[in-house]
Formats: structure tokens, C-alpha cells, sequence
């Protein structure tokens, strides 16, 4: 696991929100590179996590949209560092596969949102205004992302489902075996009971049953 920098503790630009893509795939980076101005976002690129890391030392981004699959350091290493580093960045994941580890420690470092490749771009807008909301203060750091349908899950086979979906079988699992006491879940979960709570509030509204 690379070192993560001391943390840095400098204000963020207070006008304009500017994303940083940590994406190893060309294609994807590109695509990213070119959608994100057009929506109001200026916007760097890095194909690794320790190429993000110096751009994030030299010039702060307020945003870092980072794939989780990468070479060298992991993505949700990366994210462990900016949300020590530079707590005020917000991060949306952005990826091709799912494990139960990588939605467990997202969890705790209140991910902004999931966004499983391919992701329409509606979606990434929506991703995006959430984090700059976020960024500005107009949204405390752990409500939800305004509802979206889920897909339905089947089994236990993690590699099937999004980290979005993981994250989700995660939290109301944990509140089944607390018989429904969120104050114990939230405990063995490791997140506030707050951020439970809008959580919660975010699958009932997708229609989950919630106990």
C-alpha cells in the first residue's frame, strides 16, 4: 500500500468546483475529459492514483471521480488519502467491478455515489451536482443521492452487482441481524447513525422493505 501524504488542510477554490478523473482505461478518461466541461465542470486527468496524488499536492481538486480498479495504488486506497488529506474533496466511484470490502470501506469514507460502468450520463450529472452540493455545504456530507432504480439482487455472487448494490445489501444486512436496532448497526457497520439513517431513508424511497 503506497504512503499517503501528511495532510494538507489548505481551503478549496470557493467558486468553482473542478473534477479530478483518476482512470487508468483511455477511452473512459477521454470520454470524461471531453462531457465534464460541457457540464459546467473543469476537469484534469490521471491514469494512475499516484499521478493523482501529485496533481492533487500541486493544485487541490474539489472533486475526484476515481475508478477503484487501477495499477500500482488502488483506487480506494487513493480515497482513503484524499479524505484524510483534503477532507473537504468529495469522491465519486466510479467502476467496472464490485467486491464486499471495497463497498464496506466506501461506506465509511462517505462516498459521495457509485456509478458502475458503463453509467448514463444522467447519472453522472447527478453524481456531480450531489458532490458539488456537498462541497458548497448545502447538503450535509452523508444524505443520500436522490433515488435511483436499483437492479434487483439474486444470490451472492458479488462480481454481478454494483457497489452501489453491495453497499446496500451491506447496511440492511447488518440491520436484520441487529433485529432492526440501528443504533447496533450503525455500530458494526462503523458509520454514524446518522449517515444510517439517510441511507435507510434513500432505500425506502427505491422501495426496499426497511424493518
Amino acid at each position: 500500500m503506497a504512503v499517503c501524504p501528511m495532510r494538507d488542510l489548505r481551503p478549496t477554490n470557493p467558486q468553482l468546483p473542478r473534477v479530478l478523473i483518476v482512470e487508468d482505461e483511455p477511452r473512459m478518461r477521454e470520454l470524461l475529459a471531453d462531457v465534464l466541461p460541457e457540464m459546467g465542470f473543469p476537469a484534469a486527468s490521471a491514469r494512475t492514483a499516484e499521478e493523482a496524488l501529485r496533481i492533487m499536492e500541486a493544485d487541490a481538486h474539489e472533486i475526484a471521480i476515481v475508478d477503484l480498479n487501477l495499477p500500482g495504488m488502488e483506487g480506494m486506497d487513493f480515497f482513503a488519502c484524499v479524505r484524510d488529506r483534503w477532507p473537504r474533496t468529495q469522491v465519486i466511484v466510479l467502476t467496472g467491478f464490485g467486491d464486499l470490502e471495497s463497498a464496506r470501506q466506501a461506506i465509511r469514507l462517505d462516498v459521495v455515489d457509485f456509478l458502475a460502468k458503463p453509467c448514463h450520463l444522467g447519472d453522472l450529472e447527478v453524481a456531480l451536482a450531489r458532490a458539488r452540493q456537498r462541497w458548497r455545504g448545502d447538503l450535509a456530507p452523508s444524505e443520500p443521492t436522490p433515488a435511483r432504480p436499483g437492479l434487483p439482487l439474486a444470490g451472492d455472487e458479488t462480481d454481478a452487482v454494483t457497489l452501489a448494490e453491495l453497499e446496500r445489501r451491506q447496511i440492511l444486512a447488518a440491520l436484520a441481524r441487529n433485529g432492526g436496532n440501528r443504533t447496533a448497526a450503525a455500530a458494526e457497520l462503523g458509520i454514524s447513525r446518522r449517515t444510517l439513517h439517510y441511507r435507510l431513508t434513500d432505500y425506502a424511497k427505491q422501495g426496499y422493505a426497511i424493518e
